[in-house]
């Protein structure tokens, strides 16, 4: 008999800790946007004209440990305006991001659209 209430309570424990264990606390506030969409709102305040229209930039960056851009190079389309634009847009803000390593380096496209 001893046996058997051992054996029931160690199954209730189980039972008991699984569940608690498989539940996810919802996330208070917004979760966060990805990268891009926040590189994308930084840089959406601009004063290009139509002539900059289509013009791109391959752009390389770093977090640091504070979660703030650091940008390495920008490959732009014979455009120092553009390269200017986004090293003085993007150089040491701070994004959301929940996973991220310190030192790993991104690339991303950027295009003027008007």
């Amino acid at each position: 008999m001893r046996k058997i209430s051992f054996v029931l309570v160690a199954a209730m424990l189980l039972s008991v800790g699984s569940t608690f264990a498989n539940n996810n606390p919802a996330k208070k506030g917004k979760p966060s946007k990805s990268l891009t969409a926040q590189i994308g709102a930084l840089l959406d305040n601009n004063n290009f004209t139509e002539n900059d229209e289509g013009k791109q930039a391959q752009v390389l960056f770093t977090l640091n440990d504070d979660r703030e851009i650091v940008v390495l190079s920008v490959d732009a389309d014979d455009n120092t305006s553009l390269e200017g634009f986004i090293k003085s847009k993007l150089n040491y803000q701070e994004v959301d991001l929940a996973n991220y390593k310190e030192g790993k380096k991104y690339t991303v496209s950027v295009r003027v659209v008007i």
